[in-house]
């Protein structure tokens, strides 16, 4: 039988990632054969790294690859510019290559880092919105070293993500909780692959599958842990399905956000980080409502806090972003998909625009503000300009080689319900304050405050069976009444929901 034969790969960039990735890949051997190194970098360009010869710059040599193709190249330049990534990738891809990796997401705030495990195929969501910003991880994340961290929703986009990242903190404990088996059990074996391939520190993961809708199993599990620092991601977030679900929004993001975050407070958790959102902002959407409670309920937990209630040092405090790209049943997934199919690809409406930041940075900005942040705060990262959705639309399927309105057809098919064409990142009665940390703005609010107890006990009867008033469970338009009576900027439905 003939051995099969072995792949070529060019990595791309001859920086400290790119040299370490070719020492692995020729260490181990079984993944093919490195070629060289090619690099835009006249300092470099003509030399030998660890034997293998560097060439550039990177489009005059396009050319000779597309005589001599290689069957794979592996960009491995973690601080380059959203758009020089773009041009590498169209040269890549006019060469003839039809196997890109790249090293995303953890590699580029890891400084010092790289590992072959961590590539994987070339997307969109890699070459499109602004550049990421650096943020030193290890040193933001030195308060979590010998901790006991919990991240909700572990199996999410974002939860998943900040796990990624706390396996550099050097915590003792990682705890992944969630209420889907299947979710945390990827993430689990995810993370403990990353490990055995040496990302990271030696954290002890633990997966735990539960509901935060359970009052008695959250106030027993956060006993149980002994967590120190709480990241609370976990939220249902599919803004139509959650207009057509209004009473199940508020039990699972509300109450099980009320449930956390008083369970921290008895067990005196030392931080605690409510991860929300820009739709909570004078919210239109029962999903923005459930967030906005979110936010308001942390914060009065951190007014109870700021007396002792959880223990002395306790901080309790809440950060705000718009969309990340790529996360679960995102856009760009629905995208993606329909340009697959030959479209066509629907956009709600053309002047829909939207806050768009990657996920990895977000989340290395979130655990940055957890450990700089203060009790009784809410931060805002700085998103820069919104996006047009459509623009993001062309140039998705620019990416899979088309012409958009010529090769794809874009369909306006109107806003959905509880959508609006912008979404802001405050309100009329916030305003946003620069910190001494790049791209974390602190909200400082006016006005009144919201009248959670009423509030609060107005939904108990709505949300869990009452004997007393049995007529009010679940009754979705008595729901939708009682909120707008204390948040009027939410939309009216003409029909009830479930």
């Amino acid at each position: 039988m003939t051995a099969p034969k072995k792949r070529r790969l060019y990595v791309i960039g001859a920086g400290f990632a790119g040299q370490t990735l070719a020492q692995e890949i020729r260490a181990k051997k079984i993944f093919g054969e490195v070629v060289a190194f090619l690099d835009d970098d006249a300092g470099k360009i003509g030399k030998r790294i660890d034997g293998l010869p560097v060439l550039g710059p990177i489009g005059d040599v396009a050319e000779l690859l597309r005589m001599n193709p290689a069957d794979e190249a592996v960009i491995a330049m973690p601080s380059a510019p959203r758009e020089y990534l773009t041009e590498i990738y169209r040269v890549l891809k006019n060469a003839g290559f039809e196997r890109i990796q790249i090293l995303p997401g953890i590699s580029q705030i890891i400084e010092g880092e790289a590992h072959l495990i961590q590539t994987r195929s070339i997307d969109p969501q890699d070459l499109l919105g602004r550049t990421p910003v650096t943020v030193n991880l290890r040193q933001s994340l030195a308060y979590l070293r010998g901790r006991r961290v919990l991240v909700t929703g572990a199996g999410g986009s974002i939860g998943s993500e900040l796990c990624r990242q706390l396996l550099s903190g050097g915590a003792e404990r990682l705890f992944l909780m969630g209420h889907g088996e299947n979710s945390i059990y990827q993430i689990d074996r995810e993370l403990r692959l990353l490990q055995e391939e040496g990302v990271g520190e030696k954290a002890s993961i633990v997966p735990i599958i539960g509901d935060l809708k359970d009052r008695d199993f959250t106030g027993y599990i956060i006993g149980k842990l002994k967590a120190e620092v709480i990241f609370h991601t976990a939220a249902y977030k599919h803004v139509p399905m959650m207009e057509e679900n209004p009473v199940a929004a508020l039990e699972n993001n509300y109450f099980g956000t009320l449930n956390l975050a008083g369970a921290a407070e008895r067990h005196r958790v030392k931080r605690f980080v409510l991860i929300t959102t820009d739709k909570a902002v004078e919210p239109v959407s029962v999903y923005g409502v459930s967030k906005y409670l979110c936010e308001q309920a942390v914060l009065e937990t951190s007014r109870r806090a700021a007396g002792g209630s959880a223990g002395e040092g306790a901080h309790f405090m809440g950060v705000r972003f718009g969309n990340v790209l790529g996360s679960r049943g995102s856009f760009m997934h629905l995208f993606q998909r329909q340009i697959e199919k030959g479209g066509p690809v629907t956009v709600t409406d053309g002047e829909m625009r939207r806050y768009l930041m990657t996920i990895p940075e977000a989340c290395s900005l979130v655990l940055k503000a957890g450990g700089v942040g203060s009790n009784g705060n809410l931060y805002l990262l700085d998103m820069g300009e919104p996006v047009r959705i459509q623009d993001m639309a062309e140039q998705m399927i620019r990416f899979y080689g088309f012409e958009p309105h010529r090769d794809i057809r874009i369909e306006y098919i109107g806003p959905r319900p509880g959508e609006r064409l912008d979404e802001p990142l405050w309100g009329r009665d916030e305003r946003p304050v620069k910190t001494e940390y790049k791209r974390i703005l602190r909200v400082e609010r006016e006005g009144p405050a919201l009248d959670l107890g009423s509030l609060t006990a107005e939904l108990e009867p709505v949300v869990h069976f009452d004997p007393a008033a049995p007529e009010r469970y679940r009754d979705a338009a008595l729901l939708r009444g009682i909120l707008r009576k204390y948040i009027p900027s939410l939309a009216e439905r003409d029909h009830d929901s479930l």
